[in-house]
């Protein structure tokens, strides 16, 4: 568990961001470092082969779905090493054409999640990637716009869970964090 340690020791905290009473757990100096990069997306990798690929009918992941933004710099980087699709999540009114959409409350606010319509076939497979789950509120969202389009979830994958918030207890997977944080 080295790589974990290693992968926990590089995040930082900051007191009050975004909001007053938010503690933001801060991942960027992980994509400073190429070697905790490299570990952090080779962690996920052995989880996603050892395991998650086991729960597909077909023994493989169609798409990867990255929640909008961070789950954008390393859900590319593993639907690329898995030879999957990557689909992004994002916030309302940033993708073009004709989106499905899904509502959440998170820890500081209530916001809209959207997915290009068609951009999940009926019976693929599909994992969910973000950096952090708190609340459950954007994963869950994000679960729900896979689920709209007849995707099947396998897993969520984040790379630190705060497990005080219980939010992967409103999430329709099972879930994988690399982290997990009490405080």
């Amino acid at each position: 568990m080295a790589d974990v340690q290693y992968i926990q020791s590089l995040l930082t905290q900051h007191a009050d961001f975004p909001k007053k009473g938010i503690v933001f757990l801060d991942i960027f100096p992980l994509l400073r470092d190429p070697f905790a990069f490299e570990t952090l997306i080779t962690h996920f990798m052995h989880h996603i082969t050892a395991d998650t690929i086991f729960k597909s009918p077909t023994k493989k992941i169609d798409i990867v779905v990255g929640l909008d933004a961070r789950g954008f710099l390393f859900g590319p980087i593993i639907a690329l090493r898995l030879g999957a699709a990557f689909v992004p999540v994002r916030k309302r009114g940033k993708l073009p054409g004709v989106c499905v959409q899904a509502s959440y409350e998170k820890e500081y606010g209530t916001d809209v999640f959207e997915m290009q319509a068609g951009a999940i076939a009926p019976g693929q497979t599909v994992i969910v990637v973000d950096d952090l789950i708190a609340t459950g509120g954007s994963a869950s969202a994000a679960g729900e716009l896979v689920t709209k389009q007849g995707g099947q979830l396998l897993e969520y994958l984040f790379i630190i869970e705060l497990t005080f918030l219980k939010g992967t207890e409103k999430l329709n997977a099972q879930s994988y964090s690399i982290v997990q944080s009490d405080d």
